[in-house]
C-alpha cells in the first residue's frame, strides 16, 4: 500500500511523529511518502497516487491544521482512507471520526496505524478496532526514517551567544505520571508513561548528529517522569557525542524533587529546561493541579541557575479566573527573576484551551464561565470573570503578532507587553529598568503547542500559497 504521512506542525522540529511511524510502515512492506506542512505549502497533487492518508496530530495547532488538510483531501478524493493519529487525535471526534477521517488513533499509535494500513489491502481482513481507539500497549520502536523528511537546515535551530546551531528532536518517553487538569496528555495516558527503547533513541541521536545536529531537544512531556531512564540516555549520548548540548522539559515540582540530577545534566550539556510555570496566582495553580506554587517556581529558577542552566517558562496567563492584578504580578515575576529573555513573546498571549475530554470541564469553578463547544476551534469557549482581561488578551495577541511580523526584538516586545498590562490594570510604572540578558540559549521557533494556529499557518493549506517556517 502507498501511504502518505503528513505532519502539519511539530513546534519547528523535524517531525519525529512522521519519521517513527514511517519506519514501522516500511518494515511492514508499505511504500511510505512523507510531507511536512510546516516547511512547505500543501500540494493536493500529493493525493493523486496514494492509497491512504495519515495525519500526525501531536498538539492543538497540528490538529486544527490537519482538519483543514483532511477536509481538502476528502473533497478531492472522497474514497481516500484518512486517519488522524497522535495525542490530539480524539479531540473533536464528533466532527472528525467518520467525516473527515475514517480512523482516529491515540496513544502508542504505531501498531494500530500499521494494522489500519494493512487492513486497507483487498486481501486483508478489515481492522475491527473501531473508528476511534486509544492504544497504550508496550511495544518496540524502530529507528525513525528521517531520510524521508526535509533536512535539519529547514527547521528551528539553537540560538546561543549570537550563534545558531542545527538542532534535532527525540523523545525518550510518552505520556506523563501527572494529571494536570488543563493538559491533554492525561486525557489519553491517564497518569501512565511508556518508555522508548534506549538503543533506538541513542541510534536516532547518532543519525541526527550525522545529519549535522549540534543540539538536541528531548521532547518528552516530562523528562523526569522516569529519571533513571532519562539519566541513562543522557550518559550514553554524552559519551558518544560529548560536544552535543541539549534541553528538556519537566515540571517545577520535579526540578526541585530531583535537585541532585542537575550537576550531572549540566556537565552533560543541558543548557535550558522548559517548565510550565503558567502563572503566579497560587489559587489558579491549585485549580490546574500544577503541583507547585509561585514561590517554588522562583526556587526552581535559582536552583537551575546555580548549575548554569536557564529555566524557560511556558505560561498560561489567561484563564477564566485571571485578574488584571494577576497579570501585573506575572510581569513583575519575570522582571524580578530576570526571565524576560527566557519567555517567548507568544506565551504572554496564551489563553486556556478546553478541548474535548479536558479534566477541567468537571471543575465546579469553571461552569459559570463556559460558553459551549466550538467545533471549528476544537474546544469549549469561555469568558473571563473580568471582561477587561479578555480584552487585554486580544490586545496582546495583536501586539505580539505585529511585533513578530515587523521583526522587532523580543526585548521590545516584552517592554510593550509590560506597558500594556500595567496600563490595563491602572498600575503605575515601577520605574525599574527591566533586565535583559542577551544571548541566552533558546530555539528559534517561537510558537507553542497550546497556541491557536496563525493565519499564515492556516493559509499554507490553500493551493498555491507560500509559507516560510524557516528559523527566525
Amino acid at each position: 500500500m502507498r501511504a502518505l504521512l503528513v505532519s502539519t506542525y511539530e513546534l519547528g522540529h523535524q517531525p519525529l511523529h512522521v519519521a517513527s511511524p514511517a519506519a514501522a510502515l516500511e518494515a511492514a512492506g508499505h511504500d511510505v511518502r512523507a510531507f511536512d506542512l510546516s516547511v512547505e505549502p500543501w500540494d493536493p497533487a500529493l493525493l493523486d497516487d496514494v492509497d491512504a492518508l495519515a495525519l500526525s496530530v501531536p498538539m492543538h495547532t497540528a490538529m486544527r491544521l490537519a482538519v483543514a488538510v483532511a477536509t481538502d483531501a476528502r473533497a478531492r478524493r472522497p474514497d481516500l482512507p484518512i486517519c488522524f493519529y497522535g495525542l490530539y487525535a480524539p479531540v473533536g471526534r464528533d466532527a472528525t471520526a467518520g467525516r473527515s477521517a475514517d480512523r482516529v488513533i491515540a496513544g502508542e499509535y504505531e501498531p494500530a496505524l500499521v494494522a489500519w494500513v494493512d487492513g486497507l489491502a483487498p486481501s486483508t481482513p478489515a481492522d475491527a478496532v473501531g473508528v476511534v481507539s486509544v492504544h497504550l500497549g508496550r511495544g518496540g520502536f524502530r529507528l525513525p526514517a528521517r531520510e524521508l523528511l526535509p533536512p535539519l537546515e529547514r527547521y528551528a535551530r539553537l540560538s546561543v551567544g549570537g550563534e545558531e546551531r542545527l538542532a534535532g528532536y527525540v523523545e525518550g518517553s510518552h505520556g506523563c505520571t501527572f494529571r494536570c487538569r488543563h493538559c491533554p496528555v492525561p486525557t489519553v495516558y491517564d497518569g501512565r508513561i511508556r518508555v522508548v527503547d534506549h538503543d533506538v533513541v541513542v541510534a536516532d541521536v547518532d543519525q541526527l548528529v550525522a545529519a549535522g545536529a549540534r543540539h538536541l531537544t528531548f521532547g518528552d512531556p516530562d523528562f523526569l517522569n522516569g529519571p533513571k531512564h532519562s539519566l541513562r540516555l543522557v550518559r550514553a549520548i554524552h559519551e558518544r557525542h560529548p560536544e552535543l548540548t541539549f534541553d528538556c522539559t519537566t515540571k517545577v515540582e520535579l526540578v526541585l524533587r530531583h535537585a541532585d540530577v542537575w550537576p550531572e545534566l549540566a556537565a552533560a550539556g543541558c543548557l535550558f529546561v522548559t517548565s510550565a510555570v503558567e502563572c503566579v496566582n497560587d489559587e489558579i495553580l491549585e485549580r490546574l493541579d500544577k503541583g507547585h506554587t509561585a514561590a517554588e517556581a522562583a526556587s526552581a529558577v535559582a536552583l537551575l541557575r546555580s548549575h548554569g542552566i536557564e529555566l524557560r517558562p511556558s505560561l498560561l496567563p489567561f484563564t477564566p479566573w485571571t485578574t488584571l492584578a494577576d497579570l501585573v504580578a506575572l510581569v513583575d515575576f519575570a522582571v524580578t527573576h530576570d526571565l524576560g529573555p527566557n519567555i517567548d513573546p507568544v506565551h504572554w498571549t496564551i489563553r486556556l484551551l478546553l478541548p474535548e475530554g479536558s479534566l477541567l470541564l468537571d471543575h465546579q469553578d469553571l461552569a459559570p464561565h463556559l460558553l459551549g463547544y466550538d467545533a471549528e476551534a476544537l474546544g469549549y469557549r469561555w469568558r473571563a470573570a473580568d471582561p477587561a482581561v479578555d480584552a487585554l488578551q486580544v490586545e496582546l495577541a495583536a501586539l505580539v503578532e505585529a511585533h513578530a511580523a515587523g521583526g522587532l526584538p523580543a526585548a521590545a516586545t516584552f517592554d510593550a507587553v509590560a506597558a500594556a498590562v500595567r496600563r490595563a490594570a491602572g498600575a503605575a510604572d515601577p520605574g525599574v529598568t527591566v533586565p535583559w540578558t542577551a544571548g541566552r540559549p533558546r530555539l528559534t521557533e517561537a510558537w507553542f503547542c497550546c497556541a491557536e494556529p496563525t493565519a499564515g499557518q492556516l493559509g499554507a493549506i490553500a493551493p498555491g500559497s507560500v509559507v516560510d517556517c524557516a528559523p527566525a
